[in-house]
């Protein structure tokens, strides 16, 4: 017997055990799961620049929220047009979720959009992929980050603009002040003189 079929290996690849495979799904789902909603299906889509687009359906076992309030809301229908939201990129690949947005009757509000965990308002953009150029953003220019990414001077400033909403929304400390600011272009007008 060799040392190796001791220890409970083998070098023979014939006897390899099968290693069982890591669907999209549950890297997806164990990075950014979203209460009330399922990741359904992915496809690569070609084109002058490849892209992964995620579906993701409604879990029926969750009531819908009104986007306005973000109170409960009954189902009232569901938009013909499917929305795309840039998602951040993996492996080289930019990344969408593809989503059909429902609309519900608020007795509050009136009938308006679903509220959804992964974007706000009618932003193109998951609040997960700001934050992730918002970060990008302190450690090169707003044209080097969009360039980087592929994506827009325009997208990386929506970006910025809600981590310093949320900065001055919530109270944080001056160092989320102070990295924004410095990386906020001077003709903006931003307060601060170098």
């Amino acid at each position: 017997m060799r040392i190796s079929e001791e220890r409970g290996w083998s070098c023979n690849t014939t006897n390899r055990l099968p290693k069982p495979e890591m669907q999209l799904k549950t890297l997806l789902n164990h990075v950014q799961k979203h209460k009330g909603f399922v990741y359904d299906r992915a496809e690569l889509r070609e084109g002058a620049r490849e892209r992964l687009v995620v579906w993701i359906r409604p879990d029926t076992r969750c009531r819908l929220l009104c986007s306005k309030c973000e109170h409960p809301a009954p189902y009232y229908d569901t938009q013909k047009d499917t929305r795309y939201f840039q998602f951040v990129p993996l492996w080289g690949l930019l990344v969408f979720f593809a989503y059909t947005m429902r609309r519900v009757k608020c007795p509050r509000c009136g009938v308006k959009v679903e509220a959804i965990p992964w974007a706000k308002g009618k932003s193109p953009t998951t609040t997960t992929y700001a934050w992730f150029l918002a970060h990008w953003s302190k450690k090169m220019s707003w044209q080097e980050v969009a360039r980087t990414f592929h994506t827009t001077w325009d997208t990386v400033f929506r970006a910025v603009s809600l981590a310093v909403q949320w900065g001055a929304y919530s109270g944080a400390s001056g160092q989320l002040d102070r990295w924004t600011w410095a990386s906020v272009p001077k003709h903006l007008g931003n307060g601060s003189e170098a």
